[in-house]
């Protein structure tokens, strides 16, 4: 088998295993994914979606099951030791055209994977469950691999190996990557998925306690809350619906609410530890294999989902044709993303430990809308430091534009893991590359009149600016010049299929 037959093996087949295979699938590359558990999995574990996921998703064509799941927005109603309550969170903020989810959304992850895994099967993929990966070994060309199921054993030839497992990662292990940090075992969660008797679904409810925040989440979809009780060292660890309730009781200082028998519950503890590399020669890591942290600031699903949304798309190429050297970009992009992450969620679990509840305030930094990548090797403009947008940032959306189909958003023309190349000029342009042509009005298929002047503000676009925006929604390029000649050059370094491949610097 040749580099483009040979499949991406990704163990791991939750938000980020999945994300990733449906990447793969619609640019058509050869992949298996394999999961140790026999089935989907149980439990909310990370519920909340931040809005750049829902631009991902989006891209990925999902985010209508996933938005038709759960809340955006939720209001949180905090009690405090006095018995005062506050009611904040609940107001969506104001609509902006280069913003489409202006909000996180509040869903189980068990309902983003089956969102997740329903695109994969129409995209003609499938997860492998109760198929662990036991061992490999690599070369210069190839990653061989054991998978156990049924009692057995098989041998696979894979291109690529994706450890997509979890924070115990078999893959990350095998490989001799360090996993740097700490665990505190004297700061822990008790976390379960409970039916609740006498409480309303309006909103979160948290409770702060000198024993330590106390909440109950309603999950959108489902009839379910998610408890959540700090715990102290010396306090009672046990999951049982008695200790559960006792904490209830203690921690709200009400008799009224009443406990079922909890579906799912886990021990949370906090681990904060990132991998000293995400690549070992043809083995990659993404996810929790990659970075744990506290799920304050509900960060860790998204961190995951969006490292596969950039792996994907340089996988992909490469299968394609595209130089190997582009998956270098993929750890100098990722890693100071989740480095980022694990200080941000730390200072929050801090804050939380400190006020004895969860912090409600929700903002840039969590909303991930500010990710981006400037300074990447493969980030070009000849704008200055001055500019509001830079190569390396995500590529906004924009509102009122005019197609010979229709009224279009930006994003809906941008779909589909795929380079777009916005021309606010009348260059001759590369061939072999989705181009949108702005005009005054629309004559072709390419064309697309700015009529509300939102795109041209989102990308401070004068005339004859070049805008490449890459697969995974972030600018590539920025020519305020119109250098047609530099975008030609930029997709024949990074080897795209839609020019001659060659070396990246």
């Amino acid at each position: 088998m040749t580099e483009t037959t040979r499949p991406v093996l990704i163990a791991g087949a939750g938000p980020t295993g999945l994300t990733l295979a449906c990447e793969l699938a619609r640019a058509g590359v050869p992949f298996r994914l394999v999961e140790a558990a026999p089935g989907p999995q149980p439990g909310s574990r990370g519920k909340g979606v931040q809005p750049r996921t829902l631009e991902v998703f989006d891209d990925l064509g999902v985010v209508g099951r996933v938005l038709a799941h759960g809340r955006m927005a939720m209001p949180i109603r905090s009690t405090g030791p006095g018995g005062q309550v506050t009611l904040g969170g609940g107001d969506l903020p104001e609509s902006r055209p280069d913003i489409p989810y202006p909000a996180s959304l509040i869903t189980p992850e068990w309902r983003v994977e089956e969102a997740l895994r329903l695109r994969l099967a129409e995209l003609g993929g499938a997860v492998e469950f109760g198929t662990t990966l036991e061992s490999f070994e690599q070369s210069d060309d190839e990653v061989t691999a054991v998978l156990a199921k049924d009692g057995g054993t098989e041998t696979v030839t894979a291109s690529r190996l994706v450890g997509c497992d979890g924070g115990h990662s078999v893959v990350r292990k095998q490989a001799g990557i360090a996993f740097e940090g700490e665990t505190r075992d004297a700061v822990r969660m008790l976390v379960a998925d409970v039916e609740v008797d006498g409480l309303d679904r309006d909103a979160w409810h948290m409770w702060r306690h000198p024993d330590g925040f106390f909440t109950l989440c309603p999950l959108p979809s489902t009839g379910v809350f998610q408890y959540q009780a700090g715990i102290a060292p010396g306090q009672d660890p046990d999951l049982g619906l008695a200790n559960l309730q006792a904490v209830l009781d203690r921690r709200t200082g009400r008799s009224d609410i009443r406990l079922h028998e909890p579906e799912w519950t886990s021990l949370w503890r906090a681990n904060v530890r990132l991998a000293a590399r995400y690549r070992a020669g043809r083995v990659f890591l993404a996810g929790d294999a990659a970075h744990i942290h506290s799920p304050a600031g509900g960060q860790g699903m998204n961190t995951g989902i969006q490292d596969a949304h950039n792996l994907g798309w340089k996988l992909a190429a490469v299968a394609n044709g595209a130089s190997p050297a582009l998956l270098d970009s993929y750890e100098a992009e990722r890693r100071p993303v989740a480095a980022d992450v694990l200080a941000l969620s730390d200072a929050r679990l801090a804050q939380a430990i400190e006020q004895k509840g969860i912090p409600a305030r929700r903002d840039a930094s969590t909303t991930q809308l500010g990710v981006g990548y400037r300074g990447s090797a493969l980030a070009r403009d000849d704008r200055d430091d001055t500019a509001l947008l830079r190569a390396g940032d995500r590529a906004p959306d924009a509102t009122g534009l005019t197609t010979v189909d229709g009224e279009r958003r930006l994003f809906d023309l941008t779909r589909g893991g795929r380079f777009t190349l916005l021309s606010f000029g009348t260059a001759a342009l590369p061939s072999g590359i989705r181009t949108l042509q702005v005009v005054e009005r629309p004559a072709g298929p390419g064309d697309v009149a700015d009529t509300g002047g939102h795109l041209a503000a989102a990308y401070g676009a004068t005339e004859g600016t070049l805008v490449l925006i890459r697969p995974d929604g972030y600018v590539g390029l920025i020519s305020d010049a119109g250098d047609v000649p530099a975008v030609a050059a930029y997709l024949t370094e990074i080897g795209s299929p839609s020019a001659a491949g060659s070396v990246l610097r």
